[in-house]
């Protein structure tokens, strides 16, 4: 890889299609294509998207290097006129987009590619890496503030991430799902992510005794000391040590920040720390928990009472731990017949896996007196709404179950990112990004938002794509059976 140059991240089915396509003829055919995902991770209510601006990066930076060509013309599969070809290849096209931390659903399209089919395809593998990463990255650290509540979160999943890259930009995800900082500098540097840390166990076994080495922390840093109290005796030596410290900060017109708790019994340690603290005046010190947590055992804790300030989190938000994949897919849904988009369709025997067809967008109803999402309804792009209702939608599998909506606001989800070829949208700093995440959540009643067993929000497709699609499954069925 040469910098931010990802072209040759791809499969080499991408460049056997391209290659195809560019010997038939066909290269130029416009061509849309969706990356969307079927399922929730983890059964949760929603996901939270993630990765648009790394996925910007990559278009402007598309293109193939002599390096690039000459290793492709290494492997003998490719002709010299084709070689060519992706010398001079450039992104051209269109690409509309959910914009990084809005709630998003399966079915729905992330990322809405329109562009010659030959650039289109080679596209697939790199978006869906990067969207597929960061949105289940942002999702598990929203879960994870879900869990908190009123309590922080620092990110500290580095040495466990899956290699440099994915530790960087889940840093980055987990700040857009909602962590307040990270323990990964480079990601602090690059995104204005603040940062926090303190110190590992190898500080306190480095030195003679744990109240030396607590002495040396306090000294090197008298206005930041936050000391990790759990490498030999929690609450015969750590605790007590680290109100020592305390005492002798204060003689210095300094305060302790607070101490943290890496393994143990975190609900009764901490319960124990906090009355050991208070009762030594330190009431000001905070107290962080740590240790191989994730959104699960951060409930369980607070709900037997664990007096825990802040938290955090590592291995099991870096990697996603128990669902460690989105499984989103990049389906093509429109191709260019004799001028005109023509819609495509997959077909299944899973209903799941068959596709949506045509050019759509996703339409997010608000109800005008409570302000909270009412429902998306998948359409085709060009397609209107009552703007205020009524409007009744209806489950594109059990059809009988009917919703009205009436007294509604909407917003369409897909924003316009390139055109022809040309950046037209702005990235927002990972600040904002957070804070949008933040306002649209507050749009989703709570019972949306439980890790655990949430009400199911409602995802249907408009009256007009449902008979499309459905008409669509019957001619090729018909068509099928027919000629076999």
């Amino acid at each position: 890889m040469n910098g931010h140059n990802l072209t040759m991240l791809t499969d080499l089915y991408q460049l056997t299609m391209v290659n195809g396509y560019f010997k038939t003829g066909t290269a130029h055919r416009v061509a849309v294509f969706d990356l969307f995902f079927r399922r929730l991770p983890w059964g949760n209510g929603y996901a939270l998207a993630a990765g648009l601006e790394q996925v910007i990066e990559y278009l402007r930076e598309l293109r193939f290097t002599a390096d690039d060509l000459a290793y492709l013309r290494s492997l003998q599969l490719f002709s010299e006129e084709f070689l060519d070809y992706l010398g001079q290849m450039r992104f051209t096209g269109d690409i509309d987009a959910v914009v990084e931390g809005t709630p998003v659903f399966p079915g729905e399209p992330l990322v809405r590619v329109r562009a010659p089919i030959a650039q289109a395809q080679l596209l697939e593998t790199t978006i869906a890496n990067i969207i597929n990463h960061q949105t289940l990255i942002a999702t598990k650290a929203a879960r994870v503030m879900e869990a908190a509540g009123d309590t922080k979160v620092m990110e500290f999943g580095l040495r466990r991430a899956q290699g440099p890259d994915a530790g960087l930009y889940g840093s980055r995800a987990a700040f857009i799902g909602g962590c307040q900082s990270t323990s990964n500098v480079l990601a602090g540097q690059l995104y204005d992510i603040p940062v926090a840390g303190t110190h590992a166990h190898s500080w306190v076994m480095s030195f003679p005794d744990e109240l030396t080495a607590f002495r040396a922390y306090a000294k090197a840093y008298p206005h930041a000391c936050l000391l990790l109290v759990d490498t030999y005796d929690t609450i015969r030596s750590g605790v007590p040590n680290a109100i020592r410290v305390a005492k002798e900060l204060e003689a210095d017109g300094n305060k302790l920040l607070g101490i943290r708790l890496d393994s143990g019994d975190l609900a009764y340690l901490s319960k124990v720390a906090r009355q050991m603290l208070d009762d030594a005046g330190l009431e000001h010190a905070i107290i962080v928990g740590s240790g191989d947590l994730d959104e699960n055992i951060i409930r369980d804790l607070r709900m037997q009472g664990a007096k825990i300030d802040s938290w955090g989190v590592g291995t099991k938000l870096i990697t996603g731990d128990d669902n460690p994949a989105l499984g989103g897919v990049y389906k093509l849904v429109a191709l260019e017949e004799n001028g005109q988009l023509v819609p495509k369709i997959k077909v299944s025997e899973n209903a799941e896996k068959t596709t949506n067809p045509g050019v759509k967008d996703t339409v997010r109803f608000y109800s005008l007196e409570s302000g909270k999402a009412l429902a998306d309804l998948i359409i085709f792009a060009d397609e209107q709404v009552p703007p205020h209702g009524p409007l009744t939608i209806f489950d594109p599998v059990d059809t009988w179950k009917r919703k009205t909506l009436r007294d509604y606001d909407t917003e369409r989800l897909l924003e316009p990112i390139f055109r022809g070829g040309k950046q037209v949208y702005e990235c927002p700093s990972v600040q904002e990004i957070q804070k949008h995440a933040r306002k649209q959540l507050e749009h989703f009643w709570p019972e949306y938002k439980r890790p655990n067993n949430p009400e199911k929000y409602i995802v249907d497709l408009s009256e007009e794509l449902w008979n499309r699609k459905h008409t669509m499954i019957r001619e090729l069925r018909a068509s099928y059976a027919e000629n076999h």
